[in-house]
């Protein structure tokens, strides 16, 4: 009954190890069970590795699990963005590669922009990550259904933002230069 319980709408199947854990410890395991599935299954990093990162060179072999293995070297990383992004440079199998993410110990980590509200008509969202290239509007103008609002680059590639119906700007809150991720919100009407 308890297996049942724990297996219900979870990705990871409850092992019998993790029954007795839960019969134990219930909210350390419902803890851990939260931080496996935001962050995968971190059981198979060396204990240094997890609670200490990776030197530069050092390299690692994890299993996936269809059995291959990846040799992983950690190359290095790049000082935090103005968002308290990092970009970490790292070989997998002998092929450069590098990944952005967010380091929470940096001060500009903390800065989140406002997520605009799908079911709220007067939000407009960002439709991708990118930065803000141009702003037509300001607060109190008037636009009209089809009116560019700002226009936003992201790959080379630049997308114009505009109004999907006849309404007064309330607020702006995009900026030429700034970023925004997909969802934030760049304008909202009133």
């Amino acid at each position: 009954e308890e297996r049942r319980k724990l297996d219900e709408g979870h990705e990871h199947p409850v092992t019998d190890f993790d029954l007795a854990s839960y019969l134990m410890y219930p909210k350390v395991f419902t803890e851990f069970r939260r931080h496996r599935e935001e962050f995968g299954d971190v059981g198979i990093l060396p204990t240094h590795v997890y609670f200490y990162g990776m030197q530069p060179e050092e390299e690692l072999v994890a299993t996936m699990d269809d059995g291959r293995k990846i040799v992983i070297r950690y190359l290095t990383m790049s000082d935090p963005d103005d968002r308290g992004y990092r970009r970490v440079f790292f070989e997998a199998n002998g092929q450069p590669s590098s990944v952005l993410v967010q380091d929470r110990g940096s001060e500009s980590a903390f800065h989140e922009n406002e997520q605009a509200d799908s079911t709220n008509p007067d939000h407009v969202g960002a439709p991708m990550p990118g930065v803000v290239s141009t702003v037509s509007v300001e607060a109190g103008q008037e636009v009209q259904r089809g009116d560019i609002l700002l226009t936003m680059e992201a790959m080379k590639m630049e997308t114009s933002i505009t109004a999907e119906r006849d309404a007064t700007v309330k607020r702006v809150l995009a900026k030429i230069g700034d970023h925004f991720d997909a969802k934030d919100l760049l304008v909202e009407f009133s």
